[in-house]
Formats: structure tokens, C-alpha cells, sequence
């Protein structure tokens, strides 16, 4: 078996990812500490054509050597938008329709793989803070929950991990 060279993928340059057509899901984070975490969520929300990401609170902005570190190059194609408080961001997504879905462990939540998203609607999906998850601010404004069955003594993940796997997951079934 051979690999196949970075010439042989075809991958979109910045530019054509820019007018390429996006899946209709923004990423928000709300109040992420790590810098490689956001860097990884950049470079995730590139790999499968997300709209854009909002960047909350304390959850630092590009540029950044940090971020860069992880995001190879991703924040260059990926639209984003800061915002003092996550709060503000997810008002801005309600006027705009978008349904907001936490990936959070909360009452009534569902897990990722029964999780339908309506194509009909736009998505912002909301990760929160490595220790202390989404905020209850941002709780109390959103439409639904969804959170990733796990197996193990742990009962969580690394929020960049949990960012891959639900945009990942979402990508498909929006794909569909």
C-alpha cells in the first residue's frame, strides 16, 4: 500500500475553501482556555466546511503563535468573530434562526448518535470551558443538548477531541 502525497488529495486552497459551499453550522466556544484547543477546533472546522466559529469571553482570537501551532494555517480560511460574552454571540445566532444545540451533559440532552440535526434549520453548536463545560448562561438560551456516550471512568473529553467528533458526526448526517 502506498501513501498518497499531499499533491494527490486535492485539497481546496484558501481561497476556493472561502467560496466553497459551507455546511450550515457555526462552531461557538464558549470561554475556552487552551490556545491548541482552538487552534484544533479551527483546523476541525475547516476539515468539514464549517460556516464559521465565534470565539466567547476568555477564548483568545488569532493571531497567535499558539493557536497557529494546532490550527496549521485554518485560521487563514475559517471565518470568525469574537465576542465579550458568549451570551452576545448566541442573541446574535437566535435573530439569525440558528438553533442552538450544547454539547454538554444536561437534563434532557441526547446522545450524539440519536441526534438528528433538521437540515431545514442552521446549527450553532456550542463547546464549553475544559473544566467547567458550557456556562449556565449560555444553558438557559439554548434549544437542545446533545452529549457523546462514553465507556470509561472518565466523564468527559478534551473539548477539541469532543469538537472533532461531534462536527465530524454532524457533517455526515447534514451531508446526507
Amino acid at each position: 500500500m502506498r501513501k498518497i502525497s499531499n499533491d494527490e488529495l486535492g485539497r481546496k486552497n484558501v481561497d476556493e475553501f472561502k467560496s466553497a459551499s459551507k455546511i450550515p453550522m457555526i462552531v461557538v466556544l464558549d470561554n475556552v482556555r487552551s490556545l491548541h484547543n482552538v487552534g484544533s477546533v479551527f483546523r476541525t472546522a475547516d476539515a468539514f466546511l464549517c460556516e464559521a466559529i465565534y470565539l466567547c469571553g476568555i477564548t483568545a482570537t488569532p493571531p497567535h503563535r499558539e493557536i497557529e501551532k494546532t490550527a496549521l494555517g485554518a485560521t487563514e480560511s475559517v471565518a470568525w468573530k469574537y465576542f465579550k460574552t458568549t451570551r452576545d454571540a448566541l442573541e446574535e445566532l437566535k435573530r439569525q434562526d440558528y438553533q442552538l444545540v450544547a454539547v454538554e451533559q444536561a437534563e434532557g440532552g441526547e446522545e450524539l448518535e440519536n441526534f438528528s440535526p433538521d437540515k431545514e434549520k442552521k446549527l450553532a453548536i456550542i463547546f464549553g470551558h475544559e473544566m467547567f463545560g458550557v456556562s449556565e448562561d449560555a444553558m438557559e438560551m439554548v434549544d437542545r443538548a446533545i452529549e457523546i456516550h462514553q465507556y470509561g471512568t472518565k466523564h468527559s473529553l478534551n473539548v477539541s477531541v469532543c469538537a472533532g467528533i461531534v462536527i465530524h458526526d454532524i457533517s455526515r448526517k447534514l451531508r446526507k
